[in-house]
């Protein structure tokens, strides 16, 4: 006799890997860019595996954007702020996201400027 699990969980397996991915991104950045691939490879197969993937993918285009404004502004001595900001901005998306693939339970939002998932 086998038995039925109560609730229903899916593979989220994907967004954690993307969600690795990223955390090494901060030594290793290229590892950045093959996770947004792979996130945009893994679309399609589950709603709350694509709430992650998607928050994921705006994720990576939204730091590019911050860094490049970073970059930009570093000439006039505001970038490395921005920098920073980034930095810990990317790490509660990061962190947040994983606990909720953890959970099983997709991103439905953000908040705190977009810092933060639940």
């Amino acid at each position: 006799m086998t038995q039925t699990p109560d609730t229903f969980r899916p593979d989220l397996t994907p967004a954690k890997i993307v969600y690795g991915l990223y955390a090494v991104g901060y030594a290793v950045a290229l590892t950045t860019l093959v996770g947004v691939v792979y996130a945009y490879v893994s679309r399609g197969k589950d709603a709350v595996l694509d709430s992650h993937l998607t928050f994921q993918i705006r994720t990576f285009w939204l730091s590019l954007a911050i860094a490049l404004l970073a970059m930009v502004t570093m000439l006039i001595g505001i970038g490395f702020l921005i920098w920073a900001f980034l930095a810990v901005w990317g790490l509660i998306r990061v962190i947040s996201g994983f606990l909720l693939a953890n959970d099983g339970r997709p991103v439905s939002g953000t908040r705190y400027w977009g810092m933060m998932a639940y």
